[in-house]
Order: structure tokens, then C-alpha cells, then sequence
């Protein structure tokens, strides 16, 4: 049996998403860095696009693995032992629990597919932390 606050949100969400669209217009539509928007939800899980420059905040996700698909521009995925370079059409998967920092030299444009209940910055709480993922 659902739980009735689960529904209506699921319902609302359903109304305010569209099941086909541009990712460039949407992009478009995003003015600042670091700030996921919703573009639609898969089930339990999200698929959120965001713009991205400079350098993000060390973190992890306890519970999440992150999907990064670079759509514009180059993005640097940082490990503690590693650093991996993901260029325009390519992908990187972070594995739950991996501490990472993602970089971007230059605006780059990004697709994520993650959990509904990831948080952007993971186990670190700060000016960049998106609690509620806007839908766009």
C-alpha cells in the first residue's frame, strides 16, 4: 500500500515533468553552476542535468552510485588515487562509498543518473547543497 504523501508527490511530480523533450532548450533555461535540475524521473531513480564549472566539493554517497554522461565541454573526475579525464559523449560511473571531486575548467554541461534521494554533495553539507532537485 502506498503512503499517501509518497503518492501525491509522485502525482504532482508526474504533472510537472514532460516524457519527452530538448536537453539543450532545458540547459539553456539553467543559469548557474552546480545547481542539478530534475529533468525526469525513472522510477525510483533520477535523471538530472546540470551546468558545471570550477571545482566542486570533496564527498561521497554512503547509500548512492553516480552516473555522470558529459553532453558538453570536459569534465575531471578526481579520486584520492586517481584522476580521470571524461570528454563530450563520454560517461564515468562513481561507485557508492568513493570519495570524489569533479571538476570542470571550462562550463561544461552534464547529465546525472542517480537516486532519487542523492543529495549533490553526499556525506558534506554546504552553500553548494541542493536538499530538493528542481524539476526543469
Amino acid at each position: 500500500m502506498r503512503d499517501d504523501v509518497d503518492f501525491v508527490f509522485h502525482a504532482r511530480h508526474r504533472e510537472e515533468t514532460r516524457t519527452r523533450g530538448n536537453i539543450a532548450a532545458k540547459l539553456a533555461q539553467i543559469e548557474d553552476h552546480w545547481s542539478p535540475r530534475l529533468l525526469a524521473r525513472v522510477n525510483d531513480t533520477d535523471v538530472r542535468i546540470a551546468k558545471i564549472k570550477g571545482e566542486f566539493v570533496w564527498h561521497h554517497h554512503e547509500a548512492e552510485d553516480e552516473f555522470f554522461f558529459v553532453l558538453k565541454g570536459r569534465l575531471l573526475m578526481q579520486f584520492r588515487d586517481r584522476e580521470e579525464w571524461v570528454e563530450a559523449g563520454e560517461y564515468i560511473l562513481v561507485p557508492r562509498g568513493v570519495e570524489h571531486r569533479p571538476v570542470a575548467p571550462e562550463e561544461t554541461h552534464i547529465m546525472l543518473i542517480e537516486p532519487a534521494s542523492t543529495v549533490n554533495t553526499g556525506n558534506v553539507r554546504n552553500a553548494r547543497t541542493v536538499e530538493v532537485v528542481e524539476a526543469i
